[in-house]
């Protein structure tokens, strides 16, 4: 088992902590499998779609980075709910420099 520690708020205001993440695990992943609601996934990580779209703690962004130009196409097309410290969860893999990250998970986009 993992031992790395993430914190989800979901659409719904709902904050869950996880602390047993497995180093290599995606943020969407682990919102799919703990139903984390607005955590949809829907192309299954492949930087397709904007449904793991999450808001990264500011204080972690910095330790998350920018997202590449792939990435920010996708982000671009929720435009309307994308924020400065917008990334897709199927992005941001765990790792120990990722230890008790805190992200929120953005309401869906009106596109």
């Amino acid at each position: 088992m993992g031992n790395l520690k993430v914190t989800m708020t979901d659409v719904e205001g709902a904050t869950q902590t996880f602390d047993d993440v497995e180093e290599g695990m995606s943020l969407m992943e682990l919102g799919k499998l703990h139903g984390v609601a607005g955590i949809m996934g829907d192309c299954g990580g492949g930087c397709a779609c904007a449904t793991c779209h999450v808001y990264v703690a500011e204080d972690w962004f910095a330790k998350v980075g920018e997202p590449d130009d792939i990435e920010f196409a996708m982000l671009d097309m929720v435009a309307d709910v994308m924020k400065d410290n917008s990334r897709l969860g199927c992005q941001i893999k765990m790792s120990p420099e990722l230890d008790g990250i805190e992200v929120t998970v953005a309401p869906a986009s009106s596109y």
